[in-house]
């Protein structure tokens, strides 16, 4: 299974982020972070790159029990969504799978928290 899901959409890069951001909070989440790839690369390496950006996305009731359950679990959050223009008018949005990315903490209590993020998740990228 992939570590993550994805969806390619036809519109602009802008409104596709806005777009993101929107679902997330329709299902408890929010920024966190935001990390603008493109400009990063630019700046520091003088390179043309294409419009990409990471939304840590957090959804704080779901964060805590995951805390419970797993006090080094911050190491693997926020979640991470990323959008990215593949070509003009163009966007994938991606999201990371949790029940993936779980798999190595082995630890069962987080099973049934990963399961809801992961539907949470998947229904933004299907109503993106």
């Amino acid at each position: 299974m992939s570590y993550y899901f994805t969806k390619t959409v036809s519109q602009s890069f802008g409104g596709a982020v806005a777009k993101v951001v929107d679902e997330l909070k329709q299902e408890g989440f929010g920024i966190i972070t935001e990390i603008d790839v493109q400009e990063t690369i630019e700046r520091n390496l003088d390179v043309d790159f294409r419009k990409y950006r990471i939304l840590g996305a957090c959804n704080p009731a779901l964060a805590y029990q995951a805390l419970q359950a797993e006090d080094n679990i911050g190491l693997l959050l926020p979640c991470n969504v990323i959008v990215q223009e593949k070509s003009e008018g163009q966007v994938e949005v991606s999201a990371t799978d949790p029940l993936e990315t779980m798999k190595a903490v082995n630890n069962p209590s987080l099973s049934a928290v990963a399961q809801e993020v992961q539907t949470k998740l998947k229904q933004v990228i299907d109503r993106v």
